[in-house]
């Protein structure tokens, strides 16, 4: 599984793109997006989203409540993981913030509920 901004050029390497946004991203068309599925049902809440405004002294808080959320959104997440498992994905986000973003709170999710720095 792979992460890339959204703005970042497509590749063939990329396999399954998956948009975990709530927000379509600013500026950016659908055909330049390449976006193979959209899973707004994964992204943070609109409300942590807000709460988090992309504070880094807030990362740790963030991902915890953001677990906490897949926790209760089974169903999206096991559609995320049987895709995982079948073929090669890459989490697309928006934020400017490569390292504190939903997309890497979630991969951490997957890969067993780690929580980065």
């Amino acid at each position: 599984m792979k992460i890339k901004r959204i703005y970042d050029a497509p590749a063939k390497t990329d396999g399954t793109r998956v948009l975990v946004d709530r927000v379509w991203p600013r500026g950016m068309t659908k055909e330049h997006a390449a976006v193979d599925l959209w899973l707004k049902e994964i992204a943070p809440s609109a409300t942590l989203r807000k709460w988090f405004a992309h504070d880094a002294k807030r990362w740790a808080e963030f991902q915890s409540r953001y677990r906490a959320e897949l926790d209760a959104n089974a169903a999206v997440v096991q559609q995320l993981r049987d895709l995982a498992a079948k073929e090669k994905i890459t989490l697309l986000y928006s934020a400017h913030d490569t390292e504190h973003n939903n997309a890497v709170a979630l991969s951490g999710y997957l890969a067993g509920g780690r929580l980065t720095r």
